[in-house]
């Protein structure tokens, strides 16, 4: 078990896809939407967090294998959450219905962008790469 990572990462699925997925969205309809489409995809565990605290409780809880981060979140944003996420070098993407928000911090410019809304394709093939997002 590797102890940078809160309660162990889980491996990966024979498909390739990550077994554990975090999606930060506080959209409760667009979560719910998110996560039953990346477990029709083939992902064993997909957990939701509606906000950074939440978000930072689950990966605190258990680090997932891979992360989806609502950029803009009610009252907030998910870079708190992405900071976690890549000091313990867990891969993840941000998601946005905004166009290309020259708002990023820079050191976040070359991470896996989705756009909303969601595009099942596009959701498989960040699945997919999910190991080329690592740190």
């Amino acid at each position: 078990m590797d102890s940078t990572r809160p309660g162990g990462p889980s491996a990966a699925s024979s498909a390739g896809l990550p077994d554990d997925v975090l999606i930060v969205e506080d959209d409760l309809l667009i979560a719910f939407d998110v996560k039953e489409t990346v477990q029709e995809l083939g992902v064993k565990s997909v957990r939701t967090a509606p906000s950074v605290a939440r978000a930072l409780e689950a990966i605190g809880e258990k680090a997932p294998d891979f992360a989806l981060l609502d950029v803009a979140l009610i009252r907030e944003d998910s870079f708190a959450v992405a900071e976690e996420l890549e000091r313990l070098k867990i891969p993840f993407a941000f998601v946005t219905g905004y166009a290309a928000d020259s708002t990023f911090p820079a050191r976040f410019t070359r991470r896996p962008i989705l756009n909303k809304p969601y595009v099942r394709e596009a959701l498989l093939a960040a699945l997919q790469k999910w190991r080329e997002t690592e740190n």
